[in-house]
């Protein structure tokens, strides 16, 4: 309970003064809500060397609003490994179906090769924009909701394993699926809590399962903008946590590492384990070594380690107004820290 507490002190501190009216401008336009175009923040949130310097919502999102984080759970689940990881539950060159049987098909595809997101199976990651060629509207929505990663495990080979890129809300399935056999299923359920929330103070959060009880670790975390916060000071500081090495900083370090197979093009972020870095300048405003954790309609968590800078960032963006790049302008202008 102390922990805890302390830790939601740290994100109660009072707001430091800084001119921030072109980043409340830029984030917070007004807004239609029939129309559902332009820049649509629900709450932007940002924490420099630990404390809160700007906090702004627009309803109904509230700072006590659990709000989807679409593929941000990606990062968050990586984190959850971590965990595990650094309590020698796996490793990172264990065969998938080690623990994940239905992978058998695929007997090389290994842990790592799914979090950078190479498994090498056949994957269309369209959402809206192709919805009948799409495999993770399948699975989300039809044919495979009601075992996500068996429906990813069924899917044919395109490429060896580990040798290309291909975004795939499947691999990042299979991986929370691969977590109840690292864990034990007696503490699957509640694994991310015991393991990464609790320590972190977090209480609010909110992960849907699919119907045989996996964690949809693709899309499915709900989560306030001052609990993920905490993810990202814990990224930020690299791995520590109120003195506590709480994930290993080896796995930091891999996470954070870009993966040599992915062919980066000009603008585009680079991936890393699945978390995203600026190491390509797909960001050009911001420090090279920024990363951050993305999602569908504009959901951000973004880490700026010479700046300590952590921003959180829910929206409902539709129409593509809204610019990452941006953004990270605006803050570095109003909070710039340490100097590139």
């Amino acid at each position: 309970m102390r922990t805890a507490l302390i830790a939601f002190l740290l994100f109660m501190l009072t707001p430091a003064r800084a001119d921030e009216s072109a980043l409340q401008a830029y984030a917070f336009p007004p807004r239609d809500d029939q129309a559902r175009e332009g820049i649509r923040t629900d709450a932007l949130l940002v924490i420099q060397n630990g404390r809160i310097v700007y906090e702004h919502y627009a309803a109904p999102t509230g700072a006590d609003t659990p709000h989807l984080t679409w593929s941000v759970s990606k990062s968050v689940m990586a984190t959850v490994l971590g965990v595990a990881y650094g309590e020698d539950r796996f490793k990172l060159d264990d065969p998938v179906a080690t623990f994940y049987p239905p992978m058998t098909d695929h007997p090389q595809v290994r842990i790592q090769d799914l979090m950078h997101w190479a498994s090498g199976l056949d994957w269309q990651e369209d959402y809206e924009y192709a919805p009948l060629k799409s495999s993770v509207v399948a699975m989300l929505y039809t044919t495979g909701r009601k075992d996500m990663a068996g429906f990813t495990a069924a899917h044919v080979s395109l490429a060896a394993p580990g040798e290309r890129f291909l975004y795939s809300s499947g691999d990042s399935n299979l991986l929370a699926a691969a977590l109840r056999r690292m864990v034990g299923a007696e503490h699957y359920p509640d694994y991310p809590w015991t393991a990464l929330f609790q320590p972190l103070g977090i209480e609010r959060a909110v992960w849907e399962r699919d119907a045989r009880g996996t964690f949809v670790g693709s899309s499915y975390l709900y989560m306030t903008a001052r609990e993920l916060a905490r993810i990202g000071q814990l990224m930020l500081d690299d791995g520590r946590w109120q003195g506590r090495q709480l994930l290993p900083a080896d796995w930091v370090e891999f996470t954070r590492t870009p993966f040599a197979g992915a062919a980066v093009e000009p603008g585009e972020a680079t991936p890393g384990a699945q978390w995203w870095l600026n190491s390509a300048l797909a960001w050009p405003d911001a420090p090279s070594d920024t990363f951050a954790a993305l999602g569908h309609w504009g959901q951000g968590l973004y880490v700026l380690p010479k700046q300590k800078l952590v921003i959180v960032r829910y929206a409902d963006d539709r129409d593509g107004s809204f610019q990452h790049n941006t953004l990270l302008r605006h803050v570095l202008a109003a909070f710039p820290g340490e100097q590139r």
